[in-house]
């Protein structure tokens, strides 16, 4: 079996971020300095959108609550409102960008639903197009994404700006 090595992943598991912070990557400070750096796309009063930094494709996006919880339950019906806004946003920014024939949306919740984040809940936006299931993840488990992240961000902030 090949191995493709992927050590800029120790960051996520260790739970540091680029600037070798430790904690959770979805809360932030008020401060919107390292929006950019930390892929940040849109900020709403109780939530705000960010670029998942190891996608499942192409413009894979999360929506999150500033509030750290894990039960969806907790929280207010004003932040579930926004989470669902800015939901509906992101897939309206993706399909001003790429033109999905589809998207995924939806939380996991726990581990072995796949969460790789676990106790702060989050909100999965992921743009599908026809074929994009190809060789690569089904024979060889790899993602190939066309479009480096910085530049997909740089596009979709600006989308956001105008969309909004």
């Amino acid at each position: 079996m090949k191995r493709l090595w992927a050590p800029w992943r120790m960051t996520y598991i260790n739970g540091e971020d680029r600037q070798g912070r430790k904690g959770c990557i979805f809360c932030l400070d008020a401060s919107t300095d390292e929006d950019e750096e930390r892929l940040i796309l849109h900020r709403g009063e109780r939530a705000f959108v960010i670029m998942n930094r190891y996608p499942y494709s192409n413009g894979h996006l999360m929506v999150a609550p500033y509030r750290h919880t894990a039960d969806l339950a907790s929280l207010n019906a004003d932040e579930v409102h926004e989470i669902w806004r800015l939901t509906v946003l992101a897939r309206d920014v993706l399909r001003h960008w790429g033109n999905p024939d589809g998207f995924n949306v939806g939380m996991n919740w726990g581990k072995v639903a796949g969460a790789g984040v676990e106790d702060h809940l989050h909100q999965h936006v992921v743009p599908r197009w026809n074929g994009d299931t190809n060789f690569m993840p089904v024979l060889a488990d790899v993602r190939v994404i066309p479009q480096h992240l910085e530049e997909t961000a740089t596009v979709l902030r600006e989308i956001f700006r105008q969309i909004r």
